[in-house]
């Protein structure tokens, strides 16, 4: 596992098990991400133009993977934002509690995979960008 700090977001790279039969990589929890994955979910048939994501975790830690295609990840801790283009299915982006994310810029046939480190709950979700800045300044005092 190499992993490449940036300064919101931290892209790891998975083994890459090269095989002329088609490549294999491998994501454990613990192990290559740093937390145990309780869900897993993606999506896919993204229409031009549209944006995924918009929203934040109080607790939830993900890994998002683009399996197929491309797409752009912008991460934002309400004081910095950063944008990583994920196109290697050899590649995740570890998202941390407390920031915002969107997801655009899909490539035909792409698909986003997401492991999460808890169970869906929505009161773990800050779905308002004006809450989640809200939200932000009350953990700082």
């Amino acid at each position: 596992m190499k992993e490449t700090e940036a300064s919101i977001g931290k892209i790891i790279s998975l083994q890459k098990m090269v095989d002329p039969r088609g490549n294999l990589s491998i994501a454990e929890g613990m192990k290559d991400i740093p937390f145990n994955i309780s869900r897993v979910y993606w999506t896919y048939d993204v229409p031009s133009g549209a944006c995924r994501g918009g929203h934040a975790h109080k607790h939830c830690r993900e890994f998002i993977i683009a399996v197929s295609g491309s797409f752009t990840v912008t991460l934002d801790n309400g004081r910095d934002k950063q944008s990583f283009l994920l196109n290697h299915p050899y590649q995740g982006l570890l998202v941390e509690t407390d920031t915002w994310r969107t997801l655009d810029d899909f490539s035909s046939g792409a698909v986003c995979l997401v492991l999460a480190e808890d169970p869906f709950e929505e009161n773990d979700y800050i779905r308002e960008y004006t809450e989640f800045l809200n939200y932000k300044c009350s953990k700082k005092g």
